[in-house]
């Protein structure tokens, strides 16, 4: 079946998670994602996440469908060769401190001088430009000016200090605007012929995330954080995070059917939080969210990420499948998770060892012979995996 972006070549210069998060949604939609590492290996082979067989286990995850090669940049030789896999590809994405890559030699300006059609996407904490540009930048640190620590730390109670947000949320968000506007540009080079370059910041897109809030700032003129302070919800709403036998479940919105029929259920004319959590303190979390989804509440199971792996419905939806790694051996990865009618994603490939697919890249595309890949590898130009 066709893909998507099959026909479109990524040359991935990222690491950690903003960038592998990024071009993997490519690759799951058919690109060709060649991910270019340095001889020792990325730093994200190195954390964050626990290290499994000698890598960590978030590489594992944010880098399936890609082929990995590693060459030293540096290197003349190697830069040629970067030069002539630039003219091949249609997408060039780097991650690096603004100004890295144009000290490799290897900047918008020169890359459209090799390839005028070349799409490069320079992902990065605080933009390539700007007072703050040269600042360096984590997830954490996007969360943390764009509002979103403060908020979840006030959405625990109004006095509650800045809670930094689970997930790395301002690596992963970041991401899908990178993937996004990477295929906008994709498009409109289908309609101009043109390549253009792309900058996108980790605060840019979190700020905008974070829209709702901002908006409302400016049209009421007063914080809605604080706000909503002034104005405490019923404690006994039937909502939020209750307990049950076995942990936690969350209700969110309060369906008039849903209180009708609940008050059915129970024999009583009013309803209150009291009421359902007497009823469910008792019932294991599957069977209070059952019993509860049943009577039209919206409302959820609370997993920790590992129980959603043997969610019925999940499965139901060809939510997980299993990959093998060369070393790690076999194991479960979320599926891409939009379903097309015609042309869906797919994950077909584990995270690639380091090196692994050196020789074949460089011979399939530049038709580099062994004796001139075993010079280069002899030079520590090249790493090629050896299983």
């Amino acid at each position: 079946m066709k893909k998507i972006l099959e026909n479109i070549k990524i040359l991935d210069f990222t690491h950690v998670w903003y960038g592998p998060y990024t071009t993997m949604m490519l690759a799951e939609l058919g690109a060709e994602v060649t991910k270019v590492e340095p001889p020792w290996g990325t730093i994200g082979r190195m954390g964050p996440g626990e290290l499994h067989h000698g890598t960590s286990t978030t590489f594992y995850a944010l880098n399936l469908n890609k082929k990995g090669i590693s060459m030293d940049l540096k290197n003349p030789e190697v830069k040629e060769m970067i030069k002539e896999l630039v003219k091949q590809s249609d997408v060039v994405i780097q991650n690096f401190a603004p100004g890295t890559m144009e000290r490799l030699g290897l900047g918008y300006d020169v890359l459209k001088e090799w390839n005028p059609k070349i799409i490069y996407a320079a992902l990065s904490g605080f933009g390539q430009t700007g007072p703050y540009s040269r600042y360096g930048s984590y997830a954490v640190i996007a969360e943390a000016i764009s509002g979103h620590t403060y908020s979840t730390g006030k959405g625990i109670n109004i006095d509650h200090p800045p809670v930094t947000m689970a997930g790395a949320m301002g690596d992963l968000g970041p991401a899908m605007y990178a993937a996004f506007s990477i295929m906008a540009a994709i498009r409109y080079r289908d309609q101009t012929g043109e390549g253009q370059m792309i900058d996108c910041a980790q605060i840019d897109t979190m700020v905008a995330f974070n829209c709702c809030a901002s908006v409302a700032y400016d049209l009421i003129g007063e914080s809605p954080i604080q706000r909503r302070a002034q104005r405490p919800r019923d404690p006994q709403r039937i909502w939020g995070v209750l307990p049950v036998k076995d942990g936690w479940i969350q209700i969110a919105g309060e369906r008039g059917k849903a209180i009708e029929n609940l008050k059915q259920e129970l024999g009583v004319d009013e309803v209150n939080k009291d009421l359902v959590l007497e009823k469910i303190k008792d019932m294991t979390k599957m069977e209070a969210f059952k019993w509860l989804a049943d009577l039209g509440f919206p409302c959820a199971p609370i997993y920790e990420a590992y129980e959603a792996m043997s969610d019925p419905h999940l499965e139901a939806r060809d939510m997980w499948v299993e990959v093998e790694h060369k070393v790690a051996g076999k194991y479960m990865i979320p599926n891409f998770p939009v379903k097309f009618s015609k042309s869906p994603g797919e994950v077909n490939r584990a995270a690639p060892m380091l090196g692994e697919h050196t020789r074949m890249v460089l011979k399939e595309k530049l038709g580099k012979t062994d004796e001139e890949l075993d010079a280069l590898e002899k030079q520590g130009a090249i790493v090629q995996w050896k299983g």
